[in-house]
């Protein structure tokens, strides 16, 4: 476990084509959230999907980073 606490809580520099399949999640997140707002009508379902969204995001990036 302590491993993988230095491993999720340490600066990883991005290397190779991380920064590219970075940019592509995000374009792709941007153009579902777009959708979502659009479809949606604006409550606290539609705030909670916008978080939940960005945690997706971060959570994708998270595994490009940590495990490569």
């Amino acid at each position: 476990m302590q491993a993988d606490l230095k491993n999720w809580f340490t600066y990883h520099a991005p290397k190779a084509d991380q920064p590219e399949r970075y940019q592509e999640i995000r374009v792709a997140a941007l153009a579902l959230a777009e959708t979502i707002d659009r479809c949606c009508p604006d409550c606290a379902d539609k705030t909670a999907t916008f978080r939940k969204l960005r945690e997706t995001v971060m959570s994708a990036n998270q595994t490009i980073a940590c495990n490569e």
